[in-house]
């Protein structure tokens, strides 16, 4: 995983499938063999809800209240024995009496069981039962709530049946009011398509010629053999607008050459002109893709429309050489073509890393040859009591081993497609092995080849989601020998796919306290090596990693404690550079910018680290956009909205004072880029990914290519909040009408995120806006939810009552609504 100490983990949909299970009943009252009987667990009803949070002096972190209920609406009773109720739950519940007989038990991890105890009665026809128990933590949204609860009978402990019928109830949290979010979209400006920019990400310059290009053929393409894939890539962009039969009336010229003051391998020159048709030339092939999707830009909104291409040079690079989006799917499996889509929507925004998060506690999900359990086993979530041949249910996948998001894996073919799709696309793929923490599916498929724990570690440690045994140990001379089969096999799927391969993410986040601290291996190995400290035997243990990465070509990239190192800094314990590995190329990803380590990223660049930033604060696009209890998402670290992106200044995000460092010089240079972020505890679906993506990953592109704009060089505070309210307005504007539209008109099937409408009550009046101008807003007068039907918000709403408004899109869907009464 990435990088979550101290947050909640939180839970996946629920799977959905339906069949039957057998619950032996066995007598608690005569302690005698009792008939069997049989219950469909289909037939069952699960409900949740919350009761109440609260913060004590004994639960600084607050804990929860909740119930479950279960009812048995079927003709057969719930026997009083012989079944358990299991589910995953975020960070951990309290254990123990659940209430009317049960008894709730931890199974390892996110995983629990809720089980009849001696007192419990069987659940006769028609009834149901409550349970209360306690969440350690604060709860604040439905995302948090149990997750892919199923049924298993104690004679059949190796399957389960899913219960269908489970739902949450609406939890009563604080929300972003109408009017907060009115008073905040009433800053955009209003503005014409011919006062924003033609082409997004923001270029460098565009300078305006006389005339314009009419196109009604698809023109002929003049490539450099060279770029043979771009010319290609052309003719497909074209094809959708123009015809391809008869003579061509214009020519595309596609050329590599240096782009004068630019020294980026990105650079570009667009040309249009009425007479000699387009021409694009770029520092590299690279650079003549970037220029392409300049070029779809400057195309009509909806193809099928005549096409006028406006007269105009555009000269461009980007800001940042690294802009790259993380994608997890060890936590909830994405099939290839969803990854293919992903591809194609940063190719789209000129994004050029992806991040592929394959290795978790919760998966493995790359095949490798010679290894068959990593897949076998590692790729594979189920119930099982048994602890063998898969891993348990996390993240809401149930107890079904065919669900397709719990199980799943790339196979090598698979594998060197998506090598191959990026690479038409210009994007680099950057593979990641999370070690030696977050490791649990290696180390339990790889229990019978290469040994990666030591069988004789009495070590007691909690990861931040609840493993006692997903750890990598240092002192086993098979963690090497594995990492080194593993990193070979990735090596020589890069050069058959040929696709160029320069490092290998290998983690090296959240490494539970008290790991390796009893483990009689690595206490060996540290006398051999005369190691003093943990750190020193983390120092080692990525020595050596580095050396097999070094011996291949690559270089170690990782999370911040790759090139971090724990000391005491005024008494209390702080990542500081780690000198033992600034001098040898690491690249480090930093996500932490919380309280004290707000300025981590900086120390990290200033000592001499490659650093990529991801901040929570900013970039990771799995928390909520804002607290509403039903807003998808996690909130551990922040609540980011989409001006929560755009709002972000990477060379000056750290507040002054308090000892906080800022960038030098010499750091500024060692800012790779950025990246955003994208943990799938709660992405099951395209849909959920959708929302959370987009639009935000268009903030990142702008934030990632285009230089930084004027409200962050402004001298004083009116200034700043003038030009960035300039600034906003135009990318709102933008998004709005030009870059959501094009996604919508070319059938993509993009969900992207619809905000809801801001509304306020005004003079017995009902004001509505929304935060990107162009979208249609839609009002009901009864509370009902709005539909392409409803009336066009075209002023002040004058009706009194309950006011129901939506924003909609032009294709007609629609996003989340608002609800506000005019009395």
């Amino acid at each position: 995983m990435a990088c979550y100490a101290s947050r909640h983990v939180h839970f996946a949909e629920l799977s959905m499938r339906l069949f039957f299970i057998c619950c032996l009943l066995a007598s608690t009252l005569t302690g005698s063999t009792a008939r069997a009987e049989s219950v469909r667990a289909d037939q069952l009803q699960l409900r949740w809800r919350l009761v109440g949070n609260e913060l004590t002096p004994g639960a600084p972190h607050g804990r929860s209240h909740a119930r479950l209920t279960l009812s048995n609406p079927g003709r057969t009773a719930l026997p009083a024995q012989g079944w358990g109720l299991y589910f995953n739950s975020m960070d951990g519940v309290q254990t123990g009496p659940a209430g009317a007989g049960m008894v709730l038990e931890s199974l390892g991890g996110q995983w629990f069981r809720l089980r009849p105890g001696p007192g419990f009665s069987a659940l006769a026809p028609g009834a149901s039962v409550e349970f209360d128990y306690l969440h350690l933590g604060v709860l604040n949204n439905t995302d948090m709530a149990p997750r892919g609860p199923y049924l298993a009978a104690d004679s059949d402990p190796e399957s389960g049946t899913a219960i269908a019928d489970y739902r949450y109830e609406a939890m009563a949290q604080p929300v972003l009011a109408p009017h907060v979010l009115y008073a905040r979209n009433a800053a955009t400006v209003d503005l014409p398509v011919a006062a924003l920019p033609p082409v997004f990400p923001t270029p460098l310059r565009v300078d305006a010629l006389p005339g314009s290009l009419p196109l009604a053929r698809m023109p002929r393409i003049d490539a450099a053999p060279a770029l043979r894939g771009e010319a290609e890539a052309a003719r497909a962009l074209l094809g959708g607008y123009l015809a391809t039969s008869g003579a061509p009336a214009s020519v595309l010229r596609l050329r590599i050459g240096k782009i004068a003051g630019l020294a980026s391998p990105e650079a570009y020159q667009l040309t249009i002109d009425g007479r000699t048709g387009i021409e694009l030339t770029g520092a590299t092939p690279a650079a003549v893709f970037r220029g392409l999707q300049s070029l779809r830009a400057l195309l009509p909104v909806a193809p099928g429309a005549a096409v006028e291409l406006p007269a105009l040079r555009i000269v461009d690079a980007p800001r940042f050489a690294y802009r790259g989006l993380q994608l997890d799917v060890a936590r909830n499996f994405q099939s290839k073509e969803t990854v293919f889509r992903l591809l194609d929507l940063m190719a789209r925004y000129k994004l050029n890393t992806f991040h592929f998060h394959l290795s978790d506690d919760e998966g493995w999900r790359l095949a490798i040859a010679g290894l068959p359990e990593l897949t076998d086993i590692g790729a594979r979530r189920g119930h099982s009591l048994s602890g063998t041949g898969h891993l348990p249910p996390a993240y809401g996948s149930g107890p079904a081993l065919d669900d397709p998001h719990g199980s799943g894996y790339y196979r090598r073919a698979d594998y060197l497609a998506i090598l191959r799709y990026a690479a038409a696309r210009h994007i680099d793929v950057i593979p990641e092995l999370e070690m030696p923490g977050h490791a649990r599916a290696a180390v339990k498929a790889m229990e019978r080849r290469y040994r990666l724990n030591d069988p004789d570690d009495r070590s007691e440690y909690a990861s931040p989601q609840l493993y006692r045994d997903n750890v990598i140990n240092p002192g086993m001379e098979g963690s090497y020998v594995f990492i080194e089969h593993v990193v070979a096999d990735i090596v020589a799927m890069h050069k058959e796919a040929g696709m160029r391969l320069r490092t290998i993410h290998v983690g090296g986040d959240e490494l539970p306290e008290g790991a390796w601290e009893e483990s009689p291996a690595s206490q060996a190995l540290m006398q051999r090596h005369r190691l003093a400290s943990r750190a020193d035997l983390w120092d080692y243990f990525y020595d050596r990693v580095d050396r097999i990465l070094k011996k291949h070509g690559l270089f170690a990239s990782g999370w911040e404690e790759l090139g971090a190192r724990p000391a005491s800094v005024d008494g209390k314990t702080r990542l500081v550079p780690n000198p033992a590995f600034r001098r040898r190329g690491f690249h480090v990803y930093v996500w932490n910018n919380l309280g004290a380590a707000q300025d981590l990223a900086y120390r990290l660049a200033n000592a001499g680290y490659g650093t990529v930033l991801a901040p929570v604060s900013n970039l990771y696009f799995d928390m909520a956009h804002f607290q509403s209890a039903d807003e998808p998402g996690v909130n551990w670290g922040a609540y980011i909205d989409l001006e929560n992106v755009f709002d972000f200044v990477p060379l000056d995000f750290v507040k002054p004072g308090g000892g906080a460092v800022q960038l030098t010089d010499k750091g500024k240079a060692n800012i790779l880029g950025l990246e955003a972020t994208l943990f799938t505890e709660t992405v099951r679906e395209r849909a959920r990914m959708d929302y959370l993506l987009m639009p935000r990953m268009l903030a990142l592109a702008e934030r990632a290519w285009a230089r930084d704009p004027a409200w962050t060089r402004a001298p004083d505070a009116a200034a700043v909040a003038r030009l960035h309210g300039h600034d906003w307005s135009v990318f709102a504007n933008q998004l709005g009408k030009q870059v959501l539209p094009r996604l919508d008109a070319e059938g993509s099937g993009i969900g992207y995120r619809i905000a809801p409408p801001g509304l306020m009550v005004e003079q017995g009046r009902v004001l509505a806006n929304h935060q990107l101008p162009g979208f249609i807003l839609r009002y009901t007068l009864d509370g009902s939810e709005p539909n392409a039907a409803s009336s066009i918000v075209a002023g002040p709403i004058a009706h009194k009552g309950t006011i129901r408004v939506a924003a909609f899109a032009a294709n007609g869907r629609s996003g989340k609504s608002a609800l506000i009464d005019n009395p």
